[in-house]
């Protein structure tokens, strides 16, 4: 818990002292966003990454459905040219040791595609929890950026905590998946509702308590 505690202090007061970004005021949840942290050139470049290596999207729990996560994803690896300036920005910013973080995925959302409510942290109960211990134990911080405007549709909703967030090409999207506590913070319950017009393109990084062992 120690881990988990110290990582929601830290990375908040850095995120706080930086004047690029904004902390949405609630008490509930650490929610902080950044416009225009990546250039159009950079999301051009990832959104041509993400088409030309696209897989249906996987969803990691004991009761797979498929309809729950119907988008199309990208493995980045951090080190090419292409794609590790932004991995080790998104690191930076958020001052988390590079070690920590999983691999960044890039996803795809064509119309009437979606991720359907769901946490980025482990669930305990779930039959997988062992393994991610071995491999780094609990998410802690999530870094999400959207790479493109979507005409109509593809929102990230947070419906328990009171937020919704339309696409917009650069802006990057940060949260603790813990509470102060080092407990998950079911509040960060969230959706990439469907998208109705146009096709949504986001990268996202997770960052572990300890370091990533893949």
């Amino acid at each position: 818990m120690a881990l988990r505690q110290a990582a929601g202090s830290q990375v908040a007061a850095r995120l706080d002292a930086n004047p690029a970004v904004q902390r949405i005021a609630m008490a509930t949840v650490q929610f902080y966003y950044q416009a225009d942290f990546l250039d159009p050139k950079t999301c051009k470049q990832l959104i041509a990454m993400i088409d030309s290596k696209r897989r249906p999207s996987t969803l990691l729990s004991d009761r797979p459905n498929s309809s729950f996560r119907t988008s199309e994803s990208c493995d980045m690896d951090r080190w090419s040219p292409e794609v590790q300036p932004t991995d080790e920005a998104i690191a930076t910013l958020l001052g988390i040791d590079l070690l920590h973080g999983e691999t960044m995925q890039g996803q795809r959302y064509a119309p009437g595609q979606q991720f359907r409510a769901h946490h980025d942290y482990f669930h305990e109960s779930e039959s997988y929890w062992a393994k991610m211990q071995e491999q780094g134990g609990q998410r802690t911080w999530t870094a999400m950026v959207f790479l493109n405007d979507v005409p109509e549709g593809g929102a990230t909703w947070f419906p328990q905590a009171g937020i919704k967030i339309a696409p917009k090409r650069g802006m990057l999207l940060a949260w603790n998946n813990m509470n102060p506590d080092g407990t998950p913070n079911g509040l960060t319950l969230h959706e990439g509702m469907p998208v109705m017009e146009g096709v949504k393109y986001i990268v996202t990084k997770w960052f572990r308590e300890r370091p990533w062992i893949k």
